[in-house]
Parts: structure tokens; C-alpha cells; sequence
């Protein structure tokens, strides 16, 4: 029986199958998809190669599908809005926790040095491996088994990222605002860092004025200036909820 050889803690490969509800006829094809390529740099080439093609492939089969999906699902929605929803849905965060859902992590084979380092947590890792397996499966198996595959994984995360306002353009928004508002351009500050190399949590500042006007964390210094700015814009729009004395 097929093993994955040089994970953390190997897994049957059909077993990992059966816990994603995956069937593939070509076992190879599953076994690249989770070949990173530091694992070959270590091994002198051996075996199947990496997943950097399949990544290629699977980015181009979800932005299909995503983009399907939404111009069936908001009929009403303008093209702009659904072109940011999209990229909401298949940028790097969002894909890697897609990946962590779906537990690649552990089943990934790398090299030592990048494991040591972190990498089976490093979100552009898991990111490039989630696309890698659609890819293998739409060689495999063709779209309609990508749409099965991904779909009840993604719903869930439109509703989240609309509800958030997560595919909007804090930034450009809270700027429009503040200098409509007080004629100056918000000033962004990194208030914190932590965590380890591969996992950072940043805490980022928007200033207006020198007061601070909202807060945000993120795995990325821009991720959270977003969330900062997403945070001024609540706060803003709360208080003009609010009744005057």
C-alpha cells in the first residue's frame, strides 16, 4: 500500500483520500500535488516531480469556478465587486486556510531544512499545495469533480468575506474618507509583531491626526493595515449610528 514518504507523521494515501472524500485513479498525480520542492533538492530529482506545475494549473481551474460561481450566484452584482469578491476567495490567506481545513500540512513531503523552518504551516506553502491538489484532480478527474471538491469549501467563505467586507478596499476607502473629512492622508504603523518566522501576527495602526482611528491584526504587515482601516471604517460608521446629545 502506498505510502507518502518523508512527512512528519506519513499517512496512506488512501486514507488521506478517504478523509477528503477523494478518489484518484492516478495515485502519482496526488503524490506530486504534495511534493514540495525542497523535497527533490534533497533527494537528487528522485521520484515524481514537484507541484509547482500542478499549482499553475489548479490556480487557473479555481479562478474558472470561482468566477462561474459568482456570476451565478449574484446575478445583480457588478462586475467590479465580483472581480474583488474573487480575489478575496483565492488569495494567499484564504487558500491557506482552505489547506489547513483540509490538513495538508502534515502530509506534505519537503526537506528537512524547510520543515524545521516551519514550512508546513507557511501559508504560501499551503497555498500553492491546496491548488496543486486541484490541479492533480482536474487532470485527474476532470472539473466537475474540482466543483465538488471545492465548492462546500468556499461557500462558507463568501458569506464570510461579504459579511466582513473583507474583498473591499479598506484602505482606499478610510484614505477617501480622511481626506474628505480632515484634508490629511492616514498614516499606517506596525504597533507589534509576534509569533515565529513562518507564523507572524502583526497589529497595525491608522493614524488621522496622530489619533488613533483603528486597530488591526493580520499574518502580513498589509493584511492588517487593511483590517486596521476596516476597523476605523466600523468605528465611523457606528458613530453616525449613533443618536446626538
Amino acid at each position: 500500500m502506498r505510502q507518502l514518504v518523508g512527512c512528519r507523521n506519513p499517512m496512506d494515501l488512501k486514507l488521506f483520500q478517504a478523509e477528503l472524500g477523494l478518489q484518484f485513479s492516478d495515485e502519482l498525480l496526488l503524490e506530486q500535488a504534495l511534493t514540495h520542492r525542497s523535497y527533490l533538492n534533497e533527494q537528487d530529482g528522485e521520484g515524481v516531480g514537484d507541484n509547482e506545475r500542478l499549482e499553475f494549473l489548479g490556480d487557473s481551474v479555481l479562478d474558472f469556478l470561482i468566477t462561474d460561481l459568482l456570476y451565478r450566484k449574484f446575478p445583480e452584482m457588478p462586475e467590479g465587486e465580483m472581480t474583488r469578491l474573487r480575489a478575496a476567495l483565492v488569495r494567499t490567506d484564504t487558500l491557506a486556510q482552505v489547506g489547513r481545513e483540509c490538513r495538508l500540512g502534515p502530509v506534505l513531503r519537503m526537506g528537512k531544512g524547510e520543515e524545521q523552518s516551519g514550512g508546513r504551516d507557511r501559508r504560501n506553502i499551503l497555498c500553492d499545495a491546496f491548488e496543486a491538489l486541484v490541479g492533480a484532480l482536474y487532470l485527474d478527474q476532470g472539473v466537475a469533480a474540482v466543483e465538488r471538491f471545492v465548492m462546500p469549501r468556499l461557500f462558507p467563505l463568501i458569506e464570510y468575506i461579504l459579511a466582513e467586507g473583507l474583498h473591499r478596499d479598506a484602505r482606499s476607502m478610510f484614505q477617501e474618507w480622511s481626506q474628505a473629512q480632515h484634508n490629511v492622508t492616514p498614516v499606517y504603523r506596525v504597533a507589534s509583531e509576534e509569533g515565529p518566522d513562518h507564523e507572524k501576527a502583526f497589529t497595525v495602526e491608522v493614524l488621522v491626526d496622530e489619533t488613533i482611528a483603528g486597530r488591526g491584526t493580520g499574518p502580513s504587515k498589509q493584511t492588517a493595515a487593511q483590517a486596521a482601516a476596516r476597523n476605523a471604517l466600523r468605528i465611523i460608521e457606528e458613530q453616525s449610528l449613533l443618536p446626538s446629545s
